[in-house]
């Protein structure tokens, strides 16, 4: 990035050597140190940088590929600095970097030799993602298919047997646990711990050293930075995008005590939020805050963004904890913040897709809805919602209660969500999932009621206490056949849901065919088995991942189920899915029919309205009843029979072709999805949407508003 001063902040390659340009406002002065190639902890040379306004620059030729190099910098005391010249600090910029026998890191030079053989990027429609989260070292660290030195690698994940696995599945878009540099926080490692998911960046440029093979990491941060190239190179190859989850709202250099080691001792009272007294101020539950609303923050941030998109050819990024990023200066949310509009405006970011997990622990945290088009939200909103139709709701019947909700909130889950995102942003705005990284795996939301969070030495404090889970009548496993079997049809009632609602689904690794962490809710610090994906699995697990595929098979056959629009009643809105809602008996839903927890079937039936797909139409039926119903399937225009395509309540195919008006058995707590064979009639008028729409207030305290990482 150019600064004010003309110059390219972090490293420039000159005629001589390389110009490193580091920024600091309250600096008064700076100086490059220079370390021994075989030894990063000698230091060989200290060289003053020049100031230029708030920048501190040098040309020498003593920064040469693979040279170690750090900076020491001289500031005043007071409240809000954290100057100590004694320390070297690892420039904001650096894109590599390594850790000294004693513990330090330094920066280093790294050249850009790789050849992307002219592979481009999968354009996939937003309309037609799926998302598979995944951990690089998790995904592979078990598996049989390669060679031992490539588990748990980026090379690892790349390998073709874990390329084919993911194709065979069904999923577009693979999206990673953070690869920036991380390292454990000091509390982790006084316990013996180590930070498992990686939000904890010491560096927003330098990739993960320990995600790479031992080959590539003899062959230092450049051989590091070609394996992580390699890896989007070859699924890129594959036809699969890659996103990262970034972590801009704070640092590994936690609170007060927190070990400082870039941008504290380079100014930490422009990088950070600081209350009137010069603390630390923490909304993000790690110790310390980014702030933002600086203008030196944001160009940070959007040079790394840059960065991972064009050299990097990253496809789309999650924010974690995006709100911190829109706060402004007096600590308010603002959705045209200047760092999110510049996010979506900034033409070297035209073709990446931006994912906002819309809260944080600070005030007014949650923030569902609110960000600007352009930013896709994860919808804790729909999780709840689903979790609770088919699981809260279902325990409290089989304890002689009633469901807390009717349909309504599911229609209005399931049909995008709209009014909690706005209209103009369209469902694929909403960022569907019921679970991911943090949180019950699939399994475990059917297999226990409270969080078990033991191993993770904070006394089962730790993680979420609401999950809106169900363990079927037995905490964890069971020898009992009928919970496991009452288990696993909720199971598939959830990822059902998933994939027929409009938006974009995110899938988490391993729920594809029933992962449990033991009901640990919070592994973010359990790195081994616990966390690893197993890839030999039980005939139950063979089974629930066909289902996965099937599902994800029929979702990318049938465009109803993925509008790229809302539809508008009585009008045809190209890219949108016509809704029409049946009761049980085939008639349409009434006002009154949404509310009424005691009838908790209906039937949507989505009809696309073609751009560059074919016309398709489908019904699905949700019955979310411990009673068996006989169910009228609609007479709806031009309909010539229905093919079931799906059934929640058997563990395999099923087959059935009916015609309209006739009347289905349903059983208990199950969703069925039919292909709609006919068309209507010419000039038919789109069907009178009835939507219900969710009042657009938060919760106290949601689950996910709880940073665990």
């Amino acid at each position: 990035m150019t600064s004010g001063g003309g110059f390219v902040r972090g490293i420039e390659r000159t005629p001589g050597g390389h110009r490193l340009t580091v920024w600091s406002r309250h600096a008064t002065a700076m100086e490059l140190r220079v370390f021994d190639a075989t030894d990063p902890d000698w230091l060989v040379h200290t060289v003053p940088m020049e100031r230029v306004g708030e920048e501190f620059t040098v040309d020498t030729a003593l920064l040469q590929v693979g040279t170690p190099y750090a900076i020491g910098v001289h500031g005043p005391a007071g409240p809000g600095h954290a100057f100590d010249p004694d320390r070297h600090a690892v420039p904001p910029h650096a894109r590599g970097i390594v850790r000294t026998p004693h513990g330090q890191h330094r920066a280093t030079v790294t050249v850009d030799d790789f050849d992307w053989g002219g592979v481009e990027r999968p354009r996939i429609p937003r309309q037609r993602q799926v998302i598979y989260e995944a951990h690089v070292k998790g995904l592979t660290k078990l598996s049989p298919h390669m060679p031992k030195e490539l588990r748990g690698t980026y090379a690892g994940l790349a390998h073709p047997s874990t390329i084919a696995y993911l194709k065979d599945l069904g999923v577009t878009t693979v999206q990673l646990l953070p690869i920036h540099l991380f390292v454990s926080e000091q509390r982790l490692i006084q316990q013996g711990r180590v930070n498992h998911w990686g939000y904890n960046s010491l560096s927003w440029f330098a990739p993960h050293i320990a995600y790479a093979s031992r080959q590539a990491q003899f062959d230092g941060t450049g051989g590091v930075l070609r394996e992580v190239k390699g890896m989007v190179r070859l699924l890129h190859e594959a036809g699969l995008q890659v996103f990262l989850d970034v972590v801009y709202n704070h640092t590994a250099e936690e609170g007060a005590a927190g070990p400082p080691s870039s941008l504290r001792l380079i100014d930490s009272a422009a990088y950070y939020r600081h209350d009137d007294e010069g603390r630390l101020v923490d909304w993000t539950g790690c110790g310390n805050t980014v702030d933002l609303s600086e203008p030196a923050a944001q160009e940070l941030v959007l040079d790394s963004l840059r960065y991972w998109h064009r050299e990097m050819q990253v496809d789309g990024f999650r924010f974690d904890l995006a709100v911190t990023l829109g706060r402004g200066a007096d600590g308010a949310f603002d959705p045209q913040h200047p760092l999110l509009r510049r996010i979506l405006a900034d033409p070297a970011l035209a073709s990446a897709t931006m994912i906002a997990e819309p809260w944080d622990i600070g005030p007014d945290g949650w923030q569902t809805g609110r960000f600007p088009t352009g930013f896709s939200e994860w919808n804790d909103r729909f999780r709840d919602t689903v979790r609770q139709f088919w699981l809260s709701d279902y325990r409290s019947f089989r304890e002689g209660g009633h469901g807390a909700t009717g349909v309504g909130p599911l229609a209005h889950a399931v049909s995008g969500s709209e009014g909690l995102i706005a209209s103009e942003r369209g469902p694929v705005e909403s960022l569907n999932f019921i679970t991911a990284h943090d949180g019950f795996t699939l399994t475990d939301l059917t297999r226990y009621d409270r969080k078990h969070n033991e191993a993770n030495g904070e006394d089962n404090r730790d993680g979420a206490d609401e999950n809106r889970s169900y363990n079927h009548g037995v905490e964890g496993r069971s020898d009992d056949i009928a919970i496991e079997l009452d288990r696993r049809k909720s199971m598939r009632n959830l990822l059902g849901t998933l994939l027929v609602s409009a938006g974009v689904p995110m899938l988490t690794m391993g729920d594809e065919f029933g992962r449990t962490q033991r009901g640990n809710n919070n592994a973010y610090c359990q790195d081994s088995a616990l966390t690893w994906m197993r890839w030999e699995r039980k005939d139950w697990q063979d089974a629930f991942l066909e289902q996965t595929r099937r599902l994800l098979r029929l979702r990318r056959e049938h465009p109803a189920l993925r509008p790229r629009e809302y539809g508008q009643g009585g009008q045809r809105v190209a890219g949108s899915s016509r809704l029409d809602w049946y009761n049980a008996d085939g008639l349409h839903m009434t006002i009154d029919d949404w509310d009424h927890s005691h009838d908790r079937t209906m039937q949507m039936l989505a009809e696309s309205t073609p751009v560059d797909e074919p016309y398709s139409r489908v019904l699905v039926i949700f019955h979310g009843s411990p009673r068996d119903r006989v169910v009228v399937l609609p007479e709806a225009d031009g309909t010539t029979d229905y093919e079931l395509l799906w059934d929640s309540a058997l563990d395999g195919a099923g087959e059935e072709l009916v015609p309209p008006g006739a009347e289905i058995g349903i059983t208990p707590m199950s969703l069925r999805v039919y292909a709609v064979h006919g068309l209507p009639a010419a000039g038919t008028p789109a069907p009178t949407v009835v939507r219900y729409r969710t009042p657009p207030t938060a919760p106290a305290t949601p689950p996910a508003a709880q940073p665990l990482a």
